[in-house]
């Protein structure tokens, strides 16, 4: 019988395999048309797999205040995700992406030490390579100069993804689909405004729509899946290994796209692969 600590890590690693499937795909649609666009159709792919999965799992529709819980979560992702595509669009990735990630999954695991207990020291230096190892995948070294004042964004960043993930590993302590459901919902509501906003135009070739439809229900089914991981077991664990999906996406570029992985990429894949190891004692 598996046991919850390892049934914990293995709903986190795949849930960083869906969310990094869900990036390749959206990624690749992107490349035809503006990552806005992808985002917002995704969601509503996403959030339909939700509640068909919601429905046919018979779970049951959670308090208010849950629910509400939800739409904070989804308000904060989605705020999180324009943030990024703003500071990706600086021409400061190298930077911007990998510390927007460690911040992302290093305050889950801080919040995780005050509710769930301290972690041992194996599994702080399981953390420590998989933190190391995000950093590797999800930047290039560009000779940029870093600032201080530039560190502001990413950190923001990170900071509003960590709440999303706060939010739902405590949600998911009563339910797990419907509260996705309402950040989904929420994310859609704020997507939609600033569309209007900027009077976009959402819509997209047909022979795309595989491609995003892919990445919306494979990014819902990562949040469920990370929303299990944190039920079953610490936040941390789930927030950490769910962060690892950059090494997915580089290794699904490397198998159908044929892209050079760099060295440091295969360090970090390494890293990442030592992390979990670590983090499963």
């Amino acid at each position: 019988m598996i046991s919850i600590e390892l049934s914990a890590v293995l709903l986190g690693l795949v849930s960083a395999v869906s969310f990094g499937a869900a990036d390749f795909s959206g990624g690749m649609a992107s490349k035809q048309i503006r990552a806005f666009v992808v985002v917002v159709l995704s969601q509503f792919a996403g959030i339909t797999t939700l509640i068909l999965a919601a429905i046919l799992l018979g779970e049951n529709i959670p308090s208010l205040g849950d629910m509400m819980i939800g739409c904070l979560a989804g308000i904060t992702g989605v705020a999180g995700l324009v943030f990024l595509y703003r500071g990706l669009a600086e021409k400061r990735m190298g930077f911007f992406a990998p510390l927007t990630a460690v911040v992302a999954a290093g305050l889950p695991a801080v919040y995780s030490a005050f509710t769930d207990g301290m972690p041992t020291i194996l599994r702080v230096t399981g953390f420590a390579a998989a933190f190391f190892a995000v950093w590797l995948l999800s930047g290039e070294v560009d000779g940029v100069k870093i600032m201080m004042r530039d560190l502001a964004l990413p950190l923001f960043c990170g900071f509003l993804f960590a709440i999303f993930f706060i939010l739902v590993g405590i949600v998911s302590e009563r339910a797990v689909l419907w509260p996705l459901v309402a950040a989904r919902g929420a994310s859609i509501l704020v997507l939609m405004i600033t569309a209007a906003l900027r009077r976009e135009k959402i819509k997209a070739q047909r022979h795309l729509w595989g491609l995003i439809v892919v990445a919306g229900i494979l990014d819902a089914g990562g949040n469920a899946l990370f929303a299990l991981a944190s039920r079953v077991g610490r936040l941390d664990i789930a927030a950490v290994l769910g962060s690892l999906y950059p090494a997915v996406t580089v290794l699904l570029a490397w198998l159908i796209l044929k892209e050079r992985l760099k060295t440091r990429q295969w360090v970090g894949i390494a890293a990442a692969l030592l992390g979990i190891v670590l983090i499963k004692f």
